[in-house]
């Protein structure tokens, strides 16, 4: 383990891992920001993220892309693979779902900003795309594009 790792608390990060039966499991790890006087944006995607429909229990689909501005922590990405992957056997609607990841990052690490767009293919007909922001971004930051397209097939 590097140097800058030792006594974080890491668990998951270097050893076999479950997914855990639910998302609210799932432990989101963190990890000290190298960079706390620099503004930079962390970009996570992940264009294959499931969940249940809770009324039919049927699967749903969605690409999202989670922007943040971290302040004193960092997410550790194979704790947040397995949050997510922990949604798959999880049933809440497209709303609940994308909120429900946006709050607790933002409760695991406190950054100075964060946005999430769930981008769902179609229910019914009809794709729903969720969007949600912590306020507006920092001043000067550069913030690209989420780069999902608007649905006709989302490919």
């Amino acid at each position: 383990m590097s140097k800058d790792l030792e006594g974080a608390g890491l668990t998951l990060l270097g050893s076999a891992s479950e997914v855990p039966a639910t998302p609210d499991a799932a432990r989101l790890e963190r990890v000290a920001n190298p960079h706390p006087d620099a503004l930079y944006l962390v970009r996570f995607a992940a264009p294959e993220f499931t969940t249940l429909c809770p009324v039919t229990g049927q699967p749903d689909f969605a690409h999202l892309v989670i922007d943040y501005v971290p302040a004193g922590f960092l997410v550790e990405s194979k704790s947040l693979k397995l949050y997510l992957a922990a949604f798959r056997s999880a049933r809440a609607f497209h709303e609940a779902a994308t909120l429900a990841i946006a709050k607790r990052l933002v409760a695991a690490i406190a950054p100075q900003w964060l946005r999430i767009g769930g981008y769902w293919y179609p229910r019914g007909g009809m794709p729903i795309d969720v969007f949600y922001q912590t306020g507006a971004p920092p001043e000067g930051l550069w913030l690209p594009d989420q780069g999902v397209a608007p649905y006709r097939g989302r490919g």
